[in-house]
């Protein structure tokens, strides 16, 4: 069994390019993308048109709901699960995403701590009390590597950074091992400048709200995002939301959803760097999709 893996920022290019890629080598999408799992958060998460998927099948997409509290855990069961499927039917499983927490925990042999009820608890009411932006700062302090993983809105994963921190006594990223693939894995990564991608995600922002994204929250409230503490806290969700509750005027929103996004993306492209297992091409490279499909050939071969 072979998987390509294509990562990289967000608005880097990533979708547009796996989709080309399996076109050519009998490959079919798996999503590992932190966001895009949930149903009706399609505008928000830039989640692939069916009209865009070319007859390419597509696995890991608006799989929960926007209530359902996700752990990393059981997302890496069901993403191996359609990696195996997909393998199976004799397709080389293409695993997509930007969440490198998410991609790590697929495709290599990560382990996650257990939980402790009262260590959790307690965690979580003084995240009621202080707010996500403390505790991310507590977070920072005993492990920065952690905190620059993890955004400072994110109020879950620092819980739980900081609960594995307790537990084991060491710092989150420490408990996590060096990297083991537990498939054959070709990696891709899109590679692209600063201004570029600022600009590409300005661009994205701003066409998510022309296409109707305040409406797809509105729905979506209905659904119960507002009360799952992982969905509504996703880019650009929680900015609508406070737009909708008056605590932000539109451009505000629009702007808050910008910076974030760009924040983020740096930590993204932090988190790749580190992998030296990654190939990295230019996201506008006119021979990227034969670029990869060289490297599925050689390792295929192997």
């Amino acid at each position: 069994m072979l998987v390509v893996a294509i990562v990289g920022p967000t608005a880097s290019g990533k979708s547009a390019l796996a989709v080309e890629v399996a076109l050519r080598c009998n490959g079919e999408i798996v999503n590992t993308d932190s966001m895009q799992v949930y149903s009706g958060m399609d505008i928000g998460t830039a989640k692939p048109l069916e009209s865009e998927w070319q007859g390419v099948p597509h696995h890991m997409f608006g799989v929960w709901s926007p209530d359902h509290e996700l752990t990393v855990a059981e997302f890496q069961a069901a993403a191996r699960g359609a990696i195996c499927e997909v393998s199976g039917r004799g397709a080389i499983p293409i695993a997509v995403g930007g969440s490198g927490l998410y991609v790590a925990a697929v495709l290599d042999d990560l382990r996650f701590p257990g939980t402790d009820p009262a260590i959790r608890e307690a965690l979580e009411a003084e995240l009621a009390d202080v707010g996500s932006i403390a505790l991310h700062e507590r977070l920072a302090a005993v492990d920065p590597t952690a905190a620059a993983a993890i955004l400072p809105s994110n109020g879950r994963r620092i819980v739980r950074a900081l609960e594995v921190i307790a537990i084991t006594g060491e710092p989150f990223i420490a408990t996590l091992p060096a990297p083991v693939e537990i498939f054959p894995t070709v990696r891709v990564g899109l590679d692209l400048a600063r201004d570029v991608l600022d600009a590409r995600i300005e661009a994205r922002v701003r066409q998510m709200w022309a296409d109707g994204f305040v409406a797809e929250v509105e729905g979506l409230m209905v659904a119960g995002l507002a009360d799952g503490r992982t969905a509504a806290r996703a880019l650009g969700y929680s900015q609508v939301l406070d737009y909708l509750a008056g605590t932000l005027t539109a451009d505000q929103a629009q702007q808050a959803t910008v910076d974030a996004t760009r924040k983020f993306a740096r930590r993204q492209q932090r988190w790749f760097r580190r992998d030296e297992r990654i190939t990295w091409i230019d996201y506008d490279a006119p021979d990227a999709v034969e670029r990869v499909l060289s490297l599925v050939e050689a390792g295929t071969a192997t």
